[in-house]
């Protein structure tokens, strides 16, 4: 190969290489992850709260119009639209949930669990959880 050739096709793989370099760092700084997905920010300070398994989220259509089955993760609120983000944490475990519908029915808990968010969460029966709505896209 002759050296002209030797030296551009170096010259080509350094830019491309410094190109990847460029990207990385900019997915980067944005927070972002290989796959692109990004998760909103909190909003606010963590706030507590009591949360508890919600009956009615087992099965059926909640009062938001989601079809409820044994892998729905979401949340009863009273006040919080259908549809509003939040972030629940109990422990050590943070999820990124929704509201899917009205309630709770419990007297004392403000926020119904499904039982897949409840069992992500490591929750069995009620617990005092810190919750924070998400940032809107």
């Amino acid at each position: 190969m002759p050296p002209a050739l030797a030296q551009r096709e170096f010259a080509l793989a350094a830019v491309a290489l410094l190109a990847l370099v460029v990207g990385l760092a900019i997915a980067s700084g944005r927070g972002e992850s290989g796959s692109g997905t990004r998760l909103p920010d909190r909003v606010g300070d963590w706030q507590t709260a009591r949360a508890g398994l919600e009956a009615s989220l087992q099965s059926g259509t909640s009062a938001c119009g989601v079809s409820l089955g044994p892998t729905s993760k979401g949340v009863a609120h009273p006040v919080l639209p259908c549809g509003a983000k939040l972030y629940l944490g109990y422990r050590n475990e943070v999820v990124l949930t929704q509201v899917i519908a009205r309630g709770p029915d419990q007297q004392g808990i403000q926020f119904g669990l499904t039982q897949a968010l409840a069992r992500a969460l490591g929750i069995e029966g009620s617990a005092t959880i810190r919750w924070s709505l998400a940032a809107q896209r």
